[in-house]
């Protein structure tokens, strides 16, 4: 396996109308990618497709953000999260995630949809020193597991604290971004 590349510290934006589709089966690996992926994440198609989609994971994303997503979607149900992304050149670029288990015709959950937009910059900047806390926690940890645990525990924790769930959470970053969604439950 190839090293992920230097990070750049480069930040790339999304245009307001630009969507980020990408599918995986249920392990996470890649079925597709649509030309907004391909083109802000710098790769080609034969270079994603059948790999895991953890291939553009930012080491600033915390592993309990990543957890709670595992634990959520294979249940059948939706997440939505804010993610910071790396390109193939080491480039960032963040996004707001919604992301939808994929069923067979027998109900059982066979893979992934994300449905990707670019999110409103106040929403970044609050969810920042999160991550940062979350990934301090992290580091405290040299097992990976004990690592996400604690993480994940102080994540749950937070959102007992603000007797939210963590799409609440999320959405209470960015009321614009809460109204598109309920729109498009509603619909």
């Amino acid at each position: 396996m190839k090293t992920p590349p230097r990070l750049t510290g480069i930040e790339r934006k999304l245009g307001a109308d630009d969507l980020i589709v990408s599918k995986t089966d249920a392990r996470g690996v890649i079925t597709y990618a649509n030309r907004a992926f391909l083109k802000i994440a710098d790769y080609r198609e034969d270079e994603v497709l059948g790999r895991p989609h953890n291939l553009i994971r930012h080491p600033d994303m915390p592993r309990a953000v990543f957890r709670l997503m595992w634990e959520t979607i294979p249940a059948g149900r939706e997440v939505f999260a804010y993610v910071v992304n790396r390109t193939k050149g080491g480039d960032h670029y963040w996004v707001l995630a919604h992301v939808t288990p994929s069923y067979d015709a027998h109900g059982r959950v066979v893979g992934y949809h994300s449905n990707r937009r670019a999110p409103a910059r106040p929403a970044i900047d609050a969810i920042v020193p999160l991550y940062k806390k979350l990934l301090d926690i992290e580091s405290r940890f040299e097992n990976p597991k004990t690592a996400w645990q604690e993480s994940t525990a102080a994540l749950h924790d937070l959102l007992a604290s603000k007797s939210v769930g963590y799409d609440e959470f999320v959405f209470s970053l960015d009321p614009v971004a809460a109204e598109a969604a309920a729109a498009g439950a509603a619909s």
